[in-house]
């Protein structure tokens, strides 16, 4: 297996994001009501993560050491800016949903994180290919918890406005505290046991 693919496999289960390295938990607790703002939470990530990685492994001959991480942030926020805006501009119903949880992107960890300890050290092809594996590793992440979430509390599973198919007891009942933030937790809480039970996570 090439460098390249181990990075992008690694992200998936391996070094999970949310599962493994429990990182950027606040946006995926925050935003896992619905598999809509899942989507939107890892396109957002994904523009900035890319970006940033990229941006920073290519200028890391250049950066000294002591001044790496204002740098670093500063770079994240300037993408950050410019993903909000574009969601403002072309992707307002899903900006305005996201809310605050869009900007803070800035100060997610999962982001710093890869920049401090992956880009500012490898080479563009590996930091591209780390971009994308912890990408789809916590977009993965976010479907799963936002599917049993907005299943459980709504008792409807739908994607943009298209209606996949209801559960009528719960669609007439539903279990509303796995919208709010206790369900969060409680959905995340049960996934790590059936993963790690399961053998899928070894943490």
């Amino acid at each position: 297996m090439s460098d390249s693919r181990k990075e992008f496999v690694k992200g998936l289960i391996t070094t999970n994001p949310v599962f493994v390295l429990l990182l950027g938990l606040c946006p995926a607790l925050a935003v896992s009501t619905s598999i809509d703002n899942a989507l939107g939470m890892t396109l957002a990530t994904f523009i900035v993560l890319l970006g940033a990685n990229i941006i920073i492994a290519a200028i890391r001959g250049f950066v000294p050491s002591i001044t790496r991480i204002p740098i670093f942030i500063v770079i994240i926020a300037t993408l950050v800016t410019v993903v909000n805006l574009l969601f403002n501009a072309f992707l307002p119903d899903l900006h305005r949903t996201l809310g605050i949880y869009l900007p803070l992107v800035v100060v997610n960890c999962m982001i710093l994180g890869r920049a401090e300890a992956f880009a500012s050290k490898n080479p563009m092809i590996r930091s591209i290919a780390d971009a994308l594996g912890m990408t789809v590793g916590f977009m993965i992440a976010l479907v799963m918890i936002s599917f049993v979430r907005q299943l459980l509390g709504t008792g409807e599973m739908s994607v943009f406005g298209f209606s996949i198919f209801t559960l009528p007891v719960l669609s007439e009942h539903p279990l509303a505290m796995f919208i709010l933030p206790p369900g969060g937790f409680l959905v995340l809480g049960l996934l790590l046991a059936l993963l790690r039970w399961r053998g899928v996570l070894k943490i």
